[in-house]
């Protein structure tokens, strides 16, 4: 039972530094343009150097809400990350990772709603690019998805035992 919950808790902490990093990190997609390689993400968008993303009024408010899910989606992680602590050791037995659980689907739903929003509206935001593909921030995001909906399971199965 001790390596169980020592692997969920690493693999908890990884899903948080994924998730900082596919929010922070400007490579949601790739494409070129006339300047070279260019890249995008959640609020830059770079070439040679990083600027404001250019977003026409019709994207803005899509991508603000992909924004605040990925927000959420960190802060709900976090918060489950220090229940899980706090309940290792003050709750009994029987009711443990119950609050953690429940915390952690909370956090994988804000990430499915942030990347779906993406997905479906700001895949093809910038016209101008040619060659566009998803980068690693986008794939991270999808990853830490998987992650958090299978963490906040066990946690719920784990409050039996």
């Amino acid at each position: 039972m001790l390596v169980l919950l020592a692997g969920i808790f690493v693999v908890h902490i990884a899903t948080v530094i994924m998730l900082f990093v596919s929010t922070i990190a400007n490579v949601w997609m790739v494409g070129t343009n006339s300047a070279g390689k260019a890249s995008w993400g959640l609020w830059l968008l770079c070439n040679n150097t990083c600027r404001q993303l250019p977003v026409s009024s019709s994207y803005e408010a899509s991508l603000k809400a992909v924004q605040a899910f990925m927000i959420l989606s960190i802060i709900f992680s976090v918060i489950a990350l220090v229940m899980f602590i706090v309940q290792l050791f003050t709750l009994e037995k029987g009711k443990r990772f119950y609050i953690t659980g429940a915390i952690m689907l909370v956090c994988w739903m804000c990430i499915l709603i942030g990347v779906s929003i993406y997905t479906a509206r700001l895949t093809g935001m910038l016209p101008e690019l040619t060659n566009t593909h998803h980068g690693y921030s986008f794939i991270l995001a999808w990853i830490c998805f998987c992650f958090s909906f299978i963490i906040g399971i066990l946690y719920l199965v784990l409050r039996k035992k």
